[in-house]
């Protein structure tokens, strides 16, 4: 059966919607959920992954990790913040939901698991960055309350949309959204209906500024530069060239964003703005421990997508390296998840969706390519776990100097193909190569390679690797609803 257009898509989603089973068709004592987003914090900065500053400073994230569900490896199919938070909320890839760019809104027509959820009968709120469509922070469908900003928002003194009305705050952001966390919570101890808390954090977006008490902590600590950001002949040996001329922009570690104080002032911030998601974590958990609702609550952590810190001399994201797509997903629900759980099935961000409906008792639309990650939870191995997936990132103005990715991660190699520009394609052996040194294809070929790029690699079980990825990365692409075009509008 060909794949549906998005147009047809949309309209089945839709029906789906309006022939989702209400509040009255729902058992009792359904669980609760709080998901909890951070915005670019990658999946080894924390404690329990071993770096070497936060082991120690991020309690309630290890705690997750070492007694929930730690889902080791968890990743975007786009980094870039709108487009991801979309796919979360939808469950589809960009080319289906259209949230291709930063400042595109998510249509409210796209259905998404809040409406999902609410319909059902749970009391839905949203707290904190929604981004998508930054031209106002009008509440979106699917949520009881709601408490946002527009775009980006202001780590200090913000100006918040409460349910339709502006508002002045005074301090943090994070202890703001944080106490709105903890007043959603409170109203619900007496309802009967179970509740859905989206609580979406700014943190620990640039210009990473943490608050005061945590200001210059990592003051005195060396920087662990990775290894592949010095600029030297090895570093970038097989890498396309408009990749290398990135290390001349601002995505490059030397110029950091053109922030004051360059690559080191990022750094040390990025890591003690991270602090502020860690105590919010714990302080949602504390609350929901007070209130005796802990126990039938499933907690998520999860970010929208990772970041480059100096790998490659890059900064930022977008990119299809391994620190730009691999973001933290933890879970605990006392009431279910018994013992600790270290997962290392691949999972994305259109598992969410999928997870939080059949968590709740609900069935999903039919054409949802993410799977539920349940089972998981209760130590149960599905049948069939997918072992790759699509990644795909469209040129934008904001970010010129990364042009459209397509891409397919397997579980042992990493391909990556670019549209728009004349230059050669990466693939890299992730499990013999995880720090991505060594690109395959540039071994048999210098210059620019493009068009029937197999025809350059000599060696016949490399070039069959190739055509065989190639024709999968177009084979998932199509079923997904998209096609490999270097331009969105061509696409739809």
């Amino acid at each position: 059966m060909p794949p549906l257009t998005r147009r047809a898509f949309t309209a089945a989603a839709t029906a789906a919607l309006a022939a989702a089973p209400s509040a009255t068709a729902q058992a009792p004592n359904r669980p609760n959920i709080v998901y909890i987003l951070s915005d670019d914090h990658r999946w080894d900065f924390f404690g329990a992954m071993g770096h070497p500053w936060l082991k120690g400073a991020t309690p309630h994230m290890d705690r997750m990790a070492q007694s929930g569900a730690h889902f080791r490896n968890a990743f975007v199919t786009t980094s870039l913040c709108s487009p991801s938070r979309a796919s979360i909320l939808s469950g589809q890839m960009l080319f289906r939901h259209g949230v291709v760019n930063n400042s595109t809104d998510l249509p409210d027509r796209m259905p998404t698991f809040p409406q999902m959820l609410q319909r059902a009968g749970y009391r839905t709120g949203f707290l904190g960055k929604w981004h998508m469509g930054d031209q106002n922070s009008n509440p979106r469908p699917g949520f009881d309350h709601w408490v946002s900003f527009r775009g980006q928002g202001a780590y200090f003194d913000p100006l918040l949309n409460v349910n339709g009305k502006e508002e002045k705050r005074q301090g943090y952001m994070a202890d703001i959204l944080t106490e709105e966390a903890r007043r959603f919570l409170q109203a619900g101890k007496d309802d009967p209906k179970p509740f859905m808390l989206y609580l979406s954090h700014k943190n620990v977006h640039g210009p990473f500024t943490p608050p005061p008490r945590h200001a210059n902590r990592f003051r005195n600590l060396d920087i662990p530069y990775p290894e592949t950001y010095p600029d030297t002949e090895a570093n970038r040996e097989g890498k396309p060239d408009w990749m290398l001329r990135q290390r001349n922009s601002w995505h490059g570690a030397g110029n950091a964003l053109d922030a004051p104080g360059g690559f080191e002032r990022m750094y040390r911030g990025y890591c003690e703005s991270l602090l502020s998601v860690d105590e919010s974590i714990g302080a949602v958990r504390a609350e929901l421990e007070r209130l005796g609702l802990a126990e039938n609550t499933l907690l998520i952590y999860h970010s929208d997508n990772g970041y480059l810190h100096g790998e490659h001399g890059l900064i930022d994201k977008r990119v299809m390296y391994e620190e730009s797509l691999r973001v933290p997903l933890l879970m605990e629900w006392p009431a279910r998840l018994k013992q600790p759980r270290a997962v290392d099935a691949m999972t994305t961000t259109l598992d969410i969706l999928p997870t939080l409906l059949d968590v709740a008792g609900l069935p999903g639309p039919k054409e949802m390519p993410g799977r539920s990650l349940l089972p998981w939870i209760d130590g149960q191995t599905p049948g069939e776990w997918r072992d790759d997936f699509v990644y795909c990132y469209y040129w934008e103005q904001e970010g010129p100097m990364t042009p459209t990715i397509f891409g397919l991660r397997t579980s042992q190699y990493s391909f990556i193909t670019t549209k728009g520009v004349w230059d050669r394609h990466e693939l890299y052996d992730i499990k013999a190569d995880p720090l991505q040194k060594h690109n395959l294809i540039g071994k048999f070929r210098n210059g620019m390679n493009y068009g029937r790029m197999e025809r350059y690699i000599t060696d016949p079980a490399l070039r069959t690797l190739y055509q065989k990825l190639d024709r999968r990365l177009d084979q998932q692409v199509k079923e997904l609803g998209g096609t490999r075009l270097a331009s969105y509008g061509a696409a739809r």
